[in-house]
């Protein structure tokens, strides 16, 4: 599917938060993301957690999909099915390597439009945050969040190759900084240094839109 959308205009369509928290102790930050899509509950639901649609958007998912089950995005997190109440709101560990963090997905239905809110809970590496802040997390589910929506409007699979190298064309680079920018304030009304978080930004962009080292231009 080709990717044709105004950047900066689907970049807005996402409100950012970012808040300071705790967990079993230890200092948290978390980041939120909302859009609303032009669909009802169910559809939302089903996008969302059906196995079979997931890599049409998103990434192939294994696993037992049930509170308690273990799951497994393809290439990238695993974890631990805490709490589902379908077709409203799930719960589950976010397990990269070592790291644990927590995501939650909620659904609000009002006039024929669901709104989705994603949370990100992830115990706080300062370094981590000094060099990228929250969009190291967040571009990335911005992206996710987009592809979201180019499925629901066309209903056609989502390409992941095309997806890739899309971040590294002009509507991309776009579409990165307008996300990483807005991440950047809503760090800074949790509390960040404006500067810092901005920075950090330019570090986030960087790392979404500029190709590797060894590239050769075309995603795999």
């Amino acid at each position: 599917m080709t990717i044709d959308i105004d950047p900066l205009a689907t970049a807005g369509l996402t409100a950012r938060q970012v808040r300071t928290g705790e967990r079993d102790g230890r200092a948290t930050r978390v980041v939120i993301a909302r859009r609303a899509y032009d669909t009802d509950h169910d559809d939302l639901w089903d996008a969302l957690t059906n196995p079979e649609r997931l890599p049409r958007w998103f990434l192939p998912v294994t696993g037992d999909l049930q509170v308690g089950g273990r799951y497994q995005v393809v290439g990238n997190a695993g974890g631990i099915v805490e709490r589902c109440e379908p077709p409203r709101s799930f719960s589950v560990t976010w397990e990269m390597g070592p790291t644990v963090s927590w995501l939650t997905i909620t659904l609000t239905e009002d006039d024929g439009r669901t709104t989705l809110e994603l949370s990100h809970e992830a115990p706080v590496d300062p370094d981590f945050w000094t060099q990228f802040g929250p969009g190291a997390v967040g571009v990335g589910w911005d992206l996710g969040l987009m592809g979201l929506g180019l499925h629901l409007s066309s209903g056609a699979d989502n390409d992941g190759a095309e997806a890739q190298a899309w971040t590294l064309s002009p509507d991309g680079v776009a579409f990165v900084r307008a996300s990483a920018e807005d991440w950047a304030a809503a760090a800074t009304a949790d509390g960040d240094d404006a500067a810092a978080a901005q920075d950090a930004a330019e570090r986030t962009i960087t790392f979404y839109t500029v190709m590797p080292e060894g590239g050769d231009g075309s995603a795999s």
